[in-house]
């Protein structure tokens, strides 16, 4: 007895001085009377009386009326909120506690048997918040197709020929063996172990990110420490394995590849390739390699290599490595690549090349630094540099052969949180997207996303072209969605929004100094931007750490998307992790819609200026922790906005998936998406809607396919409806973007790389996994 008072005594201590400290700050006053009550609660219970119990039963009363005005009777909110109170109440009213209380034994039974009632109402009318559905819209896919659509470059039959299929991007399969009648079937066919590990020396983010390429009777993929593979499409057998030895470096901050690029020349003489792989590794080199053998295709650059650090006026070890495949098109490669965040003022360039697929000659270079001369430098004379830091693409870029017209997703210069050491042209073409000539490098147009950027919110993910038949007439469209939701509907030859851009004024207020925000910020008519938060939406795993999360939300800086990073602490939502990020949407030609998971999570950022600095402060390689910005006057922090529990301080969804309508620009439907079965000990496959970072593919069978979540779990959905028709367990984290084509046999596969994620915690593996249908 004098155990569970001094338990409630301390939880309603707790509610009482923290809650009052919320009250102080302007939060709610809840959690002050509900300390109140259980210290009152706690001295009855002490003294054995049972009216103790019923002030407990009150507060208890009070908190699920409480919990239902806050959360609209949904789940994981109210779980939070009345969980502890119910367990507690539980034991209160269970036998052992029962007889120790003053009354004569019947009327204590009596009075029992209603305190009992009323903590099992409680718990039953909490838990039946589950029956909610996890729809945030719904609604279903029209019945239109248009079979002629225009599916991109054209390529043999069941094979895949770039990271999103072709240069398109358009991440679409017109297979149609698998369908929604028959997913349910899926079985693997074959699973194979790469052998690269991730190793104890590794950075944080090293990861399993590849989607494999088929060509002929062979799948290519390349894994996180740049091995390039060829496999035997059927079997998975490996027929070759090339490892360019990168070695560690604590400077990268990703050690990931995310694909190969092919090349396949219209002639060729004896002795050269056939067909060429482009590999870029995170030591910044590209590498040519014969597709067949997996040898150097020596008449390439410098005997199959190509140092992509020439010219560029800083070169320190690990700052600058390509970790998307370059872009192919006919006889010309040209390479993009990231530069690391937060690092340096003085970091390489984020400049884009463009050199011959044969010899490796260099065509031109696009800085956006300086962006009006394309000519290329000479690689040979190290007085010749691009511009120092300027903004970089580090996303798969996409190609429209016919308009001549090369589109890249750019990012922006480094220190990305800090403004002031941008020029004109930098300012205008970060964070865009910009459609560069394919012969000359001239920037045609460009779009920009966010005016003057100060939250790392780069256009992370790869641009999907496709036809829209629109009141204007077709139109060759472009979609590029961004990290804050927004998701761009342009025409791909002249950048002219096809869905209404609008300009919205943003956020004032703190911010550091030297510093200003730009007046107003654009938004799509498409979008899958999140509500606002408000102090209601703070969570927690029980109303201990909610009340933390409440604190931490009036104790930082928050006006809503765009709010200025500050000294005070900002949070940044949605977070510069993304609503979406390399993983892209796919998009269906012929339906003219996407699919893709948007994602809900804060972010909290800090600047710190450099005379502030703890001595003994551990600056991160990562992109979160304290990033150093050697050369500038503020350091920054970078986190997650999570509970003491280490759970987001927001409350659930945090993972969706949607389809949406690319010519109406309306959100068909939007679901709950990934369970919390791989993030607690016991394995339940409650559906919250998880975090994750990966892309989908969508085929002509109506499905689309998507891993990517923290739920170890690879899923098939209607496209129609957005339902899950099949899912399977994997041994290891899935965050890549599948694949499917056909093997020789004529049989439909679907392949996904497994292998986790460092910076999301998934399990480790280098599994790669092929499906189809059982006989």
């Amino acid at each position: 007895m004098t155990l569970t008072a001094a338990v409630i005594a301390l939880l309603g201590a707790f509610l009482l001085l923290a809650g009052g400290y919320l009250t102080w700050l302007g939060g709610s006053w809840f959690y002050l009377a509900c300390g109140a009550g259980l210290l009152l609660a706690a001295c009855g219970i002490y003294q054995r009386r049972n009216w103790g119990r019923l002030v407990y039963l009150g507060v208890l009363v009070l908190t699920l009326i409480w919990a239902v005005i806050e959360t609209g009777f949904s789940w994981w909110p109210m779980a939070s909120r009345l969980g502890l109170l119910i367990v507690l109440g539980l034991w209160l009213v269970s036998p052992w506690m029962e007889r120790h209380f003053q009354a004569a034994a019947t009327a204590r039974l009596r009075l029992n048997y209603g305190l009992a009632g009323v903590v099992v109402a409680v718990g039953l009318i909490t838990f039946a918040s589950t029956l909610k559905s996890t729809a945030i819209v719904t609604g279903v896919v029209a019945d239109t197709v248009n079979p002629s659509a225009d599916l991109g470059p054209e390529m043999p039959v069941g094979e895949w020929h770039a990271y999103g299929g072709n240069n398109y991007g358009q991440r679409y399969s017109p297979l149609a063996q698998i369908t929604t009648d028959n997913v349910q079937h899926l079985a693997v066919a074959w699973q194979i172990q790469t052998g690269d590990v991730r190793l104890e020396t590794d950075v944080t983010e090293t990861t399993y990110e590849a989607t494999p390429l088929k060509v002929g009777d062979t799948l290519y993929l390349c894994t996180p420490h740049n091995w390039a593979m060829a496999l035997n499409a059927d079997t998975g057998e490996t027929r070759w394995k090339f490892v360019p030895n990168v070695g560690v470096d604590q400077q990268r901050q990703h050690q990931t590849c995310r694909g190969l690029a092919l090349y396949q020349p219209a002639s060729v003489t004896e002795g050269q390739c056939q067909q060429q792989l482009f590999l870029p590794t995170s030591d910044a080199k590209l590498y040519a390699l014969d597709a067949q053998t997996g040898e150097l295709c020596t008449d390439f650059a410098e005997r199959g290599q190509l140092d992509l650090l020439h010219n560029m006026p800083f070169q320190q070890s690990g700052y600058y490595y390509s970790t998307s495949p370059p872009l192919v098109v006919g006889d010309t490669v040209i390479v993009a690549g990231a530069v690391n965040d937060n690092y340096d003022i003085n970091s390489p360039s984020g400049v884009i090349r463009a050199y011959h697929a044969k010899t490796g000659q260099l065509l031109w270079n696009w800085d956006s630094g300086h962006p009006f001369d394309t000519s290329p430098l000479d690689p040979n004379d190290p007085s010749q540099t691009y511009a120092v830091s300027s903004p970089n693409s580090w996303a798969v870029a996409s190609a429209d052969e016919q308009l001549g017209l090369a589109y890249f997703s750019m990012g922006n210069r480094t220190p990305d949180q800090l403004g002031s050491y941008r020029n004109e042209s930098e300012e205008k073409y970060a964070s865009s997207v910009v459609a560069l000539d394919i012969k000359t490098g001239e920037a045609k147009w460009v779009q920009q996303f966010v005016h003057h950027d100060l939250w790392d919110m780069d256009t992370p993910s790869q641009p999907s072209l496709l036809d829209l038949d629109t009141a204007e007439g077709k139109q060759p469209a472009l979609v590029v969605p961004t990290k804050q939701g927004d998701v761009y509907v342009l025409n791909r030859e002249t950048g002219a929004p096809i869905l209404p851009i609008t300009e919205h004024p943003a956020p004032k207020g703190l911010m550091v100094q030297d510093e200003f925000t730009a007046e107003t910020q654009p938004a799509s008519a498409l979008t899958f931007n999140p509500p606002e938060l408000t102090e209601s939406d703070m969570w927690g795993g029980t109303l201990i750490d909610q009340l933390l999360c409440r604190i931490q939300f009036k104790q930082l800086n928050y006006q809503g998307r765009y709010t200025p990073p500050s000294e005070q602490g900002t949070i940044v939502y949605p977070g510069n992790f993304g609503v979406f990020n390399w993983g892209s949407v796919a998009v269906d030609p012929k339906r003219q819609i996407m699919f893709g998971m948007p994602l809900r999570l804060a972010f909290i950022s800090r600047m710190v200026h450099k005379d502030n600095l703890d001595h003994s402060t551990e600056f991160n390689t990562g992109e979160q922790g304290v990033n150093f910005n050697q050369g500038a006057d503020y350091a920054v922090e970078l986190k997650p906005f999570l509970s003491p529990l280490g759970v987001p301080c927001q409350q659930p969804p945090w993972g969706t998936i949607a389809a949406a309508d690319l010519v109406t620009g309306k959100t068909i439907y939007q679901y709950v998406n990934g369970s919390v079965r791989d993030l607690t000990p016991l394995p339940l496959d409650f559906e919250m809607g998880v975090p994750g970072i990966g892309g989908p593919i969508i085929t002509a069978g109506n499905l689309a396919f998507l891993a990517a979540t923290v739920e170890n779990s690879f899923k098939a959905y209607d496209l129609v409806s957005g339902e899950v028709l099949w899912k399977t367990r994997l041994p290891a984290g899935g965050q890549a973007t599948p694949m499917t084509y056909l093997n020789s046999q004529g049989e439909q596969m679907v392949v996904l790389v497994v292998g986790g994620h460092g910076s999301i915690g998934t399990q480790a593996g280098d599994y790669v996994i092929a499906y189809k249908l059982k006989p």
